[in-house]
């Protein structure tokens, strides 16, 4: 297997220098992705082969539509590719080919990326875990130890990246999608305001909890195929000074027993990392982020409300057999919610977007991306009670993020004692997505995340 560079950005370059055939690249991503178990649901071989001949064309007479022409990329299989049956996961919905790319995709080509394929998820999305009993559940765990699970909802983009496969993938996050995954594997995914894409030709949850982003192993990445995903040149971005930057690192985490010892340690260690690195770093309470977690904890998620709306005459239907019977219970159970509950979250949520802005005036929040490491895959299929009581404890500290529809970026933090990955999360309010990165970006350089492009 011929060696290319890790990161989008970088294999861009080598391509622009003429050191990296996009051809060659494409052809070799397609056999690893062919003989990948579990992580595509289905392959665009003809046209990902024609859109890199065209970006070989294009570098040879020098006329390059910009630092990702030539790139591989990969999509959940909840967005629309032309000539591709978009199945989201699942054994019962659409069976006709997709007419259009969903406006992300088209962006995308436009800017000269490769699309590989569409990747597997947990069916319509709705887990945090990653499994799919109809496509199988993809994983890439650390060392020689029994399969942990992938992270969902976008599984496959996350092993995608995780394998090598391709650089980077495109996912979507409702309470966590991304950057749980992201997380599991010890990558990084950027989770935008939800205003900052379009979601035109990808099938919804939760509509006002939906947004859609990338999982990549470097920031700059995923920054860089954000900006062409929104038809944007991409941009290089100055990083934050850390010494006129705040970090709020929310206590409340600390003294969390749900949290395991691994992910409070790594995350206390990047936190002296940052504040070596001359970043300011206050320790306090956010009484929006407790505020938060408790009015979810006493009302329900509004996603489960959301995603039976929008499958309900599924649901209702004889093909509801088909679909995974603990995807089918969730959103079953939503049924349950009071219409007072149901208000009450989207009510409380503009307070609690206001409260945050107001708590952190300027500075990012740091807080643990998930609670715990990957757990054990075998049990979570066999049983249906401990799926579902691990979904929720996987989901409950990024939904923090979906609720305030707050940007937020996943970094890994280090390994736990049997090397499964740990993250940390940078979040900001709610449009505040170009100061987060200018942040992410600095906090990434000084905990020893910078990739080989940069």
């Amino acid at each position: 297997m011929t060696y290319y560079p890790s990161t989008a950005l970088s294999i861009g370059e080598a391509i622009k220098h003429g050191k990296l055939d996009p051809v060659t690249l494409t052809r070799q991503c397609l056999a690893a992705a062919k003989d990948s178990d579990s992580v595509f649901i289905s392959l665009t071989p003809e046209r990902a082969m024609f859109e890199a001949e065209a970006a070989a064309q294009r570098q040879a007479h020098g006329a390059l539509l910009g630092p990702l022409d030539g790139v591989p990329i990969a999509w959940k299989d909840l967005f629309d590719v032309s000539g591709s049956v978009t199945t989201a996961g699942s054994r019962v919905l659409a069976d006709k080919p997709a007419k259009y790319d969903a406006t992300a995709v088209r962006h995308a080509t436009a800017a000269g990326m490769v699309c590989l394929g569409k990747t597997n998820l947990t069916e319509l999305a709705y887990s945090g875990l990653g499994l799919n009993p109809h496509y199988g559940t993809p994983h890439h765990t650390p060392g020689a130890g029994e399969p942990r699970v992938p992270g969902g909802s976008s599984s496959g983009s996350g092993v995608a990246v995780a394998k090598g496969i391709v650089p980077a993938a495109i996912g979507t996050d409702t309470a966590g999608s991304l950057r749980v995954p992201a997380a599991f594997n010890g990558l990084t995914s950027y989770r935008p305001s939800q205003a900052r894409h379009s979601r035109q030709g990808v099938t919804p949850l939760a509509h006002s909890l939906d947004t859609i982003g990338v999982i990549a192993t470097s920031l700059q990445d995923c920054l860089a195929i954000d900006d062409v995903m929104r038809g944007e040149e991409v941009t290089t971005r100055e990083a934050a000074d850390p010494e006129r930057t705040v970090i709020v690192l929310d206590t409340s985490y600390l003294d969390d027993e749900r949290i395991e010892e691994a992910v409070r340690q790594n995350l206390e260690r990047s936190a002296e990392q940052l504040v070596n690195a001359g970043f300011h770093l206050v320790r306090r309470k956010l009484a929006s982020v407790s505020d938060t977690l408790n009015l979810i904890q006493q009302h329900g998620w509004l996603g489960a409300a959301e995603a039976y709306t929008e499958y309900r005459q599924l649901l209702e239907s004889d093909a509801a057999e088909a679909m995974d019977p603990r995807v089918r219970q969730r959103l079953l159970s939503a049924q349950k919610m009071a219409p007072d509950s149901i208000v009450t979250l989207y009510r409380q949520r503009r307070a609690l977007q206001t409260q945050l802005r107001q708590e952190l005036a300027g500075a990012t929040l740091l807080s643990p991306t998930v609670a715990h490491a990957a757990p054990l895959l075998a049990p979570l299929e066999d049983d249906p009670e401990r799926f579902a009581e691990v979904n929720l404890a996987t989901l409950r500290l990024s939904m923090v993020a979906s609720l305030l529809d707050a940007p937020a970026v996943a970094l890994p933090s280090g390994v736990d004692e049997s090397q499964q990955h740990t993250s940390i999360q940078l979040t900001a309010p709610c449009g505040e997505d170009e100061a987060l990165m200018r942040v992410a970006l600095a906090a990434s350089d000084h905990l020893g995340l910078s990739t080989e492009h940069q």
